[in-house]
């Protein structure tokens, strides 16, 4: 197997939700709806286990760029899809992301990496090693929240509890370049190209809850996930049990 998961990671939170509970919490969106921020506040709160899978395309996609690979030839990006050995890990607290050994949880972040992602995830070889990866991830060790763009579609569409996540474009780049330090309107421009590529890969599940975050914050992003969570696992949200 060459993409493996930590899955001994310890959030250290105690839940009546909890990580052996095999609870599946499946977050897609676009990017920069706050799913990363959202889904790793709402697994540590949870107590689960976090997977983000677009960094698995993202750590594949930097392997390639590092090695001098043409990421627009789908040949060949197939071709080296299983390649190197990825791993990641599954504590929401300090999530990481290791290739061959080295841990390149940062690298992956560059403008670089993020122009080059959407070429990559898109070659169906590639789709197909990584699908079943993360299925395999989410299948053992316990409960867990996963994110990206296909996970209540494709990767687990059994999830009991789906959520949609969203926001106005504005918005989402007013997020993205406080992220990155770029202009809000030469973020936007990048995504909206990014938006187009991921199309594909990008749909909404019929059964999951839309949440527009756009006027929200992420703490009551994190509490409506939270709760839907804890509704379905049967445990009254704290503010119920006040009652």
């Amino acid at each position: 197997m060459n993409v493996s998961a930590d899955l001994d990671s310890d959030t250290g939170e105690e839940s009546e939700t909890g990580s052996d509970s095999g609870l599946i919490v499946a977050v897609d969106g676009p990017s920069g709806a706050g799913k990363s921020s959202a889904s790793r506040g709402a697994a540590i709160e949870l107590g689960l286990r976090y997977l983000d899978t677009g960094s698995m395309y993202r750590a594949l996609t930097w392997w390639l760029l590092d090695r001098g690979v043409e990421v627009s030839d789908a040949g060949a990006v197939g071709a080296l899809a299983a390649a190197p050995r990825i791993e990641v890990g599954t504590d929401p607290r300090a999530p990481w992301v290791r290739v061959d050994g080295t841990d390149i949880t940062s690298v992956i972040r560059t403008r670089e990496v993020t122009d080059a992602v959407s070429a990559v995830a898109a070659v169906p070889r590639v789709r197909a090693h990584l699908i079943a990866q993360q299925r395999d991830i989410i299948a053992h060790g316990g409960g867990i929240v996963a994110e990206g763009r296909d996970i209540g579609t494709v990767v687990a569409p059994d999830a009991p509890v789906k959520v949609y996540l969203t926001a106005e474009g504005a918005e989402r780049a007013s997020r993205r370049a406080a992220e990155t330090h770029r202009s809000p309107a030469a973020t936007e421009i990048d995504q909206d190209r990014r938006d187009r590529l991921d199309t594909a890969q990008s749909g909404k599940a019929a059964d999951a809850v839309e949440i527009d975050s756009t006027r929200l914050s992420l703490d009551q992003v994190i509490d409506i996930i939270v709760q839907l969570a804890r509704e379905y696992s049967g445990v009254p949200h704290p503010r119920q049990q006040s009652r």
